[in-house]
């Protein structure tokens, strides 16, 4: 297959996962083990030299060989900055550039590639948009919706605008089941918002949110829409289009992308309208002492050297993902999580934070009674096994459960069932000596 450069470069393609019933479950195994090879850290060791069971990936994933090769074979042969050069290097790298966006906008389902922005993350992306409202009307008054369930990045953006301008920040509250008290949104939704920003999936509780339904409500009261699928588009189909949000944002390092990459994804019309965050270079028209006229979107967003390099790299991602599918991941995923609730709710002693009932992607965090987060996590990794401890920047969501902290596994394509068992007999070791 040709490169960007029209160079000819043989691509690995990773093995495909397959589900299609139960009886399937050794040849699901093999190709889960194949996939593995891809991801070189995945075979090291450590403490003790034993082997990396890595469950953080709800705070970055790894990354696997066609991600690395295609970034430093980018750096070796074919670097420039991009855009407005005529130099050779300059198109080559222009043209893989633009290339990343339109893989983007077909993995997203958006309507065109100039709705992609690239930017340097989901936080960043939630920023931009806070900021550019901020300058197109919302302001002393209005109301800005989120829900009790929002990472930080989805929180202190619309707090500091409200900071400046004088809006009021309201949050949907979650139920004593543990889930978003989704009968309240009639309470909080209403003439004043004239914005609701939310998760499509918890970050804490692996919870899947209804966007499409949210979405709808919304847009009934005039309300714009954000949708933070930092946690949703790395593991699920994402199809902007048919959510129909305003905004959708998401970072590559959750996606076996690298990292200092995001995406802000957003209805063409409304990014025309939307005034730029960032001024400099690259995002202009003409500039005269006088003022400017700004580029249409995305160059408009995209002030000064872009993430060039990291964008190729979230290229490769995509394609990875696309190969493996996304639909598998999505199952593999469950089966993992399901199986890990199932051994967690077994053990004397532990919490799973979140609703039984609640739809749960590959997240789960837990709390054990009398026993520190942090030491959980510690002492997990002592045995291999790498969690994350804290409260995953959602603080209010932590102080509406009543615990000033969790632990946190996740999992992603390249876990096993195995490693879910690993997972559980060491958090029972933990137990057996800390609580």
């Amino acid at each position: 297959m040709a490169d960007a450069s029209g160079r000819d470069r043989p691509i690995q393609r990773p093995q495909k996962l397959t589900y299609r019933s139960a009886r399937q479950a050794s040849l699901m195994n093999e190709a889960i083990s194949k996939t593995r090879e891809d991801f070189p850290i995945l075979s090291r060791t450590v403490h003790r030299k034993r082997p990396l069971v890595f469950l953080d990936n709800a705070a970055s994933t790894q990354r696997p060989r066609q991600v690395i090769e295609a970034m430093s074979e980018f750096y070796e042969q074919d670097y420039a900055n991009v855009h407005r050069g005529v130099h050779a290097l300059s198109e080559i790298a222009s043209d893989a550039f633009e290339a990343a966006r339109y893989r983007v906008a077909e993995f997203i389902h958006a309507a065109s590639a100039s709705e992609v922005i690239f930017t340097a993350g989901t936080t960043m992306s939630i920023n931009l948009v806070a900021n550019s409202l901020g300058q197109m009307g919302v302001g002393h008054g209005d109301e800005i919706l989120l829900t009790e369930l929002e990472h930080h990045s989805n929180i202190v953006p619309w707090q500091q605008l409200a900071s400046r301008l004088g809006c009021v920040v309201r949050f949907l509250p979650l139920s004593e089941e543990g889930d978003l008290d989704y009968d309240r949104l009639p309470e909080f939704l209403n003439s004043k918002t004239k914005v609701f920003a939310f998760s499509a999936l918890s970050n804490v509780l692996g919870t899947v949110l209804p966007v499409k339904a949210l979405v709808k409500q919304a847009k009934a009261v005039g309300a714009y829409v954000l949708v933070d699928a930092a946690q949703h588009t790395p593991h699920s189909s994402t199809d902007v289009q048919a959510w129909d949000a305003d905004f959708v944002v998401f970072s590559g390092h959750k996606m076996l992308g690298p990292t200092g990459i995001g995406v802000l994804w957003g209805k063409l019309e409304l990014l025309r309208q939307l005034p730029p965050f960032l001024g400099g270079g690259s995002m202009i028209q003409t500039v005269t002492t006088d003022g400017f006229v700004p580029s249409e979107p995305p160059a408009k967003f995209e002030a000064g050297t872009p993430p060039i390099v990291e964008a190729v790299g979230l290229g490769a991602a995509i394609d990875y993902l696309n190969q493996v599918g996304m639909d598998e991941i999505e199952a593999h995923e469950r089966n993992l999580t399901a199986a890990a609730c199932e051994g967690i709710r077994d053990l004397q002693g532990v919490r799973l934070l979140g609703s039984d009932s609640a739809q749960r992607s590959g997240i789960l965090s837990f709390v054990v009674e009398g026993v520190n987060a942090q030491d959980i996590s510690t002492f997990m990794d002592l045995k291999g096994v790498a969690t994350r401890a804290g409260h995953h920047c959602a603080m209010p969501l932590h102080q509406k459960l009543g615990v000033p902290s969790s632990c946190r596994a996740s999992f992603y394509l390249y876990n096993t069932n195995e490693e879910v068992e690993i997972f559980l007999s060491a958090l029972q070791d933990v137990i057996a000596k800390l609580a």
